[in-house]
């Protein structure tokens, strides 16, 4: 194996070269950042740049770089050197566009850049270039479970894009919920009437297709693996089982409307109430004709009564919006008016909400004499003759409202299986002994839809409503289950038209997620990345966190409990080298040392020099983005704090907090994502197990003799690049309050 050599080159454009002082940087590389070669360049991006560093790499061996110049966020692609280890110091949007102008700051902004590029030349020290994930899969078959719209555009996404698809569903047919509707909402201009649903010719499409295996009757026994090898047993109605390999795996169960019984004050299971899905029937039994109730009486009047146990507010029923159910309602009311013009038909709301192209239909609506109320449904009594009691909510006056018949709009509530919340609390006394604990874990298992072999249940994460788990901003289909996506009202409540939008971005995801693992490559956001987790297990003291805290399941234990990484199912954010409190879990180009290399690398100021030193802590996806633009928008921070981006703040590991305090860091400021229920983080969980950490730490430091002020988590968007500048300056003057660190000299 030939030995490393290390180069540093630092570039002047940008107007860097008229503020710093090049080559006193380029002194600090050679000297202390003890770099065998160095080079500067007037424009170190352009193609002479590029070229001069590909031929040290080709002819003199260097196999790892410190590149000083523009931020890691700028000029990827020209600084990409698949054969070397590469770090970047930024100080172009970290130095030269944050610190203001004049005399008075040269000197601090020199400091700046110096630290900059011993961190730069500190890092790229403890890096390895990744070799890749060594459990590479050819696999790129697409399993699709659910054959209902959502379900069949899927799989008509992914087959029509050159990838075989295997699609299970449990009924007897294609076509799911849509598949009982009459007619659907208008997709197409002129968003006047409703259209045929055109379940049967995607169904025969779909049955037809060369590239696309139809297993009906069928639900799923058992999912294994990872993306690019799962292995999935399909069990058939007939009771046999087949196996099938996939490479990806797209869930769209769909959904099932909220149950009408559960609204007896709304006329739930009397006589002549029934639900959107319930006047679909009478509807599809009418074609096209006089719609007439169960009972054969022909309907003259019809009252549409919306949010029917939906955004509830007594923790009762749905406290959200189905989304999908005031424009179902216009459309039902037109089936009677276009059967017969006579029939009264109103359509009772709180607020409508029509988005897309609905006001045309809300407006074809009220010109065929639908009549729409603003009103809050009280009670329905069913019956030969309902009645509805409601406020009328423009009068401000308790009313009634007789009808033939009364449709709820009851919401849609997701197929999405067994919560993990609720699984883990089973599987906990299970694993403890308890026999009852064991039946109900055998129980969940047997209604789970993917029945996951995961330590970590057998169905993706849920939200507290029952929805798949999925970053609402960035990344839609993404699941905590790497390779695994799922589109359609499982994910979020949704109409047709959307849903069919969706399978096919989720399609696209899986397409996406078999190529990775192809290559050996990391999920979203990293999909660039080609490093993978191991860990030292000879210091390993088998304390389980990493497995526990793995947001993406990618951790599980071999017969001696110690750690196995699946490094398909790794979204390489580096949680669990967070989590490790012995510190034995890393990556190639990212670990405890990389980054603590960094932290140790500042030079730090003793007390006499009033130059405080703050360590941010960025979360690469967000907050070091927001420094970044910062910059750009030219908005001037303190020159003493110095930001290492790390991947995660779930990677931050305590050690490094403690190490930074050690060396006399005045403060430390760790910027995330949002966490909570609408949550940013872009791994889910990551800055929610950074907070928690950082709960436990202010016992070390009142032990360090330390304020615990001086370690501060800020939730940081991508779009807060004033409001960051303001944060720093603001902890800067709050630390001057509190004076000097009395760690520094020790």
């Amino acid at each position: 194996m030939s030995e490393n050599k290390f180069a540093a080159y630092i570039c002047s454009g940008c107007g860097i070269g008229d503020v710093l002082d090049v080559p006193a940087l380029e002194k600090i590389a050679q000297k202390e950042g003890k770099m065998a070669v160095v080079k500067s360049h007037p424009f170190l991006c352009n193609e002479e740049g590029v070229q001069m560093i590909r031929d040290d790499i080709a002819n003199d061996g260097v196999t790892h770089l410190c590149i000083a110049g523009c931020s890691r966020r700028a000029k990827a692609e020209a600084f990409s050197f698949p054969d070397a280890a590469v770090s970047r110091a930024n100080l172009r949007e970290g130095v030269l566009w944050v610190v203001a102008e004049g005399s008075d700051h040269d000197e601090v902004r020199q400091e700046m850049a110096e630290d900059y590029v011993r961190m730069g030349c500190a890092e790229v020290k403890k890096m390895k270039l990744p070799a890749g994930n060594p459990a590479r899969a050819e696999n790129k078959r697409v399993l699709v479970v659910g054959g209902g719209i959502s379900g069949m555009t899927a799989a008509l996404s992914a087959a029509d894009a050159g990838y075989p698809v295997v699609l299970v569903e449990k009924t007897g047919q294609l076509g799911g919920f849509a598949a009982n509707l009459h007619k659907r909402v208008p997709f197409a201009s002129p968003y006047a009437d409703p259209q045929p649903t055109g379940v049967e010719d995607m169904a025969a499409k779909v049955s037809a297709h060369p590239k696309i295996t139809v297993h009906l009757n069928a639900t799923l026994a058992e999912t294994a693996g990872a993306p690019g090898r799962f292995n999935v047993k399909v069990a058939q109605e007939s009771g046999s089982v087949i196996e099938e390999a996939v490479g990806a795996i797209v869930q769209a169960t769909g959904f099932t409307p909220y149950d009408i019984n559960k609204l007896p004050e709304l006329g739930g299971g009397q006589a002549n109430v029934v639900d959107q899905a319930g006047l679909e029937a009478l509807a599809q039994a009418a074609n096209g004709g006089a719609i007439k109730r169960a009972d054969g009486k022909e309907v003259k009047s019809v009252v549409f009564v919306q949010c029917a146990g939906q955004r509830d507010e007594s923790g009762q029923h749905l406290p959200y919006c189905s989304g999908h159910c005031c424009a179902t309602s216009i459309k039902q009311a037109m089936y009677f008016k276009d059967a017969n013009p006579d029939v009264d038909t109103v359509v009772m709301y709180q607020d409508l909400r029509v988005p897309g192209m609905g006001e045309d239909f809300y407006r074809s609506a009220q010109q065929k004499g639908v009549i729409f109320t603003k009103g809050k449904a009280a009670k329905v009594s069913g019956g030969d003759s309902c009645t509805v009691d409601f406020k009328d909510l423009i009068l401000d006056e308790d009313t009634q409202a007789v009808a033939d018949l009364v449709v709820l709009a009851t919401g849609q509530v997701p197929n999405a299986g067994v919560n993990l919340d609720e699984w883990t609390e089973v599987n906990t006394k299970a694993e403890g002994g308890d026999e009852e604990a064991k039946a109900k874990r055998d129980e969940l298992r047997t209604v789970s839809v993917l029945k996951l072999d995961y330590r970590q249940g057998p169905d993706v994460p849920q939200f507290k409503h029952g929805f798949n788990d999925s970053h609402f901003i960035c990344f839609p289909y993404e699941t905590r289950r790497t390779g695994i996506y799922t589109a359609g009202p499982v994910r979020r409540p949704m109409d047709m038209h959307q849903a069919m939008e969706d399978a096919a971005g989720a399609a696209m995801k899986a397409i996406q997620a078999t190529e990775n693992a192809a290559r050996g490559r990391a999920a979203h956001p990293r999909a660039w990345d080609l490093s993978f987790p191991s860990a030292r297990l000879e210091g390993c003291t088998q304390c389980k966190r990493c497995t526990v805290e793995c947001p993406f399941g990618a951790i599980d234990e071999d017969e001696k409990r110690f750690p196995v990484f699946n490094e398909s199912r790794c979204r390489r954010c580096g949680t669990c080298m967070g989590a490790c409190p012995v510190r034995v879990i890393s990556f190639e180009n990212y670990s405890v040392d990389t980054v603590g290399s960094q932290i140790k690398a500042v030079n730090i100021p003793d007390e006499f020099e009033e130059k405080p030193r703050i360590l941010i802590l960025a979360c690469e996806n967000d907050a070091y983005p927001a420094l970044d633009m910062a910059g750009l928008q030219r908005h001037v921070y303190s020159a003493f704090v110095r930001a290492i981006p790390v991947r995660c703040l779930g990677s931050v590991n305590t050690i490094w907090i403690t190490d930074a305090l050690n060396s006399g860091y005045d403060g430390i400021m760790m910027m995330g994502c949002k966490k909570g229920d609408d949550y940013q983080c872009h791994f889910v969980k990551g800055s929610e197990m950074a907070y928690y950490r950082m709960s436990k730490i202010d016992d070390t430091m009142k032990q360090m003799g330390l304020e615990t002020e001086r370690v501060t988590s800020l939730e940081v968007a991508i779009t807060d690049n004033a409001r960051v500048a303001t944060l720093i300056d603001e902890y800067v003057e709050q630390l001057n309050a509190l004076g000097p660190s009395p760690m520094k000299g020790f």
